[in-house]
């Protein structure tokens, strides 16, 4: 009897332990999913407020607005291509490390022009605006060269497996439309015209047998005798 209430008591423990997993489990993925919808939310909220910067304010201030959008659209487009073809393309995930290495100097450049958008000396930012204007180009392009050849790294994957599909396609296109065709009936003898000669007139197809003449010293056959 203990022991049929020891082994209930670990299945019931067993139980607890796997629903107090779960449970931890399952807040730790809400808890991240609520995180990144609070992110996104929060780069959607900034990115339209640089928007709006970007036409509304003229100057340098304008221009840093303009310089912080294009980084950000440009890092944000490029790390999606490459998560998307890093699942069904091994070889990216190199292009993945070099673009994490690209993104620290991107995070650290997005945050040198946050900084700037509350520089009271417009002189001093004008400075500085070229050199600006240089690191955004240069991880801007950076980025655009590793989405775009990610990008025509697939289409040409899919270009193949069309070509590769389509020529099986071709294959099997034939294969249903081969039949075997039935062999034509031999065509009767051509008959000759009446109007034509014994000369012009076909031999027959086989020549019927010759009547010999009957020699003289040969017997005619006795007729039966009737009685």
């Amino acid at each position: 009897m203990e022991a049929v209430i020891t082994v209930f008591a670990l299945i019931f423990l067993a139980f607890i332990g796997v629903g107090t997993y779960v449970t931890i489990k399952a807040v730790g993925a809400a808890k991240r999913g609520v995180d990144r919808t609070i992110a996104q939310a929060r780069r959607t909220v900034e990115d339209h407020t640089l928007r709006a910067r970007s036409f509304a304010q003229i100057g340098p201030a304008g221009e840093i607005a303009q310089l912080r959008l294009a980084l950000r659209t440009s890092m944000r487009a490029t790390q999606d291509a490459l998560h998307a073809g890093a699942v069904e393309d091994e070889s990216l995930k190199e292009s993945l490390g070099l673009f994490e290495r690209l993104s620290a100097h991107g995070r650290e450049l997005d945050a040198d022009l946050k900084r700037l958008e509350s520089e009271p000396d417009r002189a001093a930012l004008a400075e500085l605006l070229p050199e600006l204007h240089r690191r955004t180009e240069r991880i801007t392009q950076s980025a655009d060269s590793l989405r775009w050849a990610a990008r025509d790294r697939a289409s040409r994957f899919s270009d193949d497996d069309l070509d590769s599909l389509s020529t099986q396609i071709d294959v099997e296109a034939g294969a249903l439309r081969h039949w075997t065709t039935p062999e034509p009936a031999s065509a009767p003898w051509p008959e000759a015209p009446e109007s034509a000669t014994a000369a012009e007139r076909p031999a027959p197809a086989i020549t019927p047998p010759v009547q010999r003449p009957t020699p003289s010293w040969q017997k005619k056959p006795r007729p039966e005798s009737t009685t």
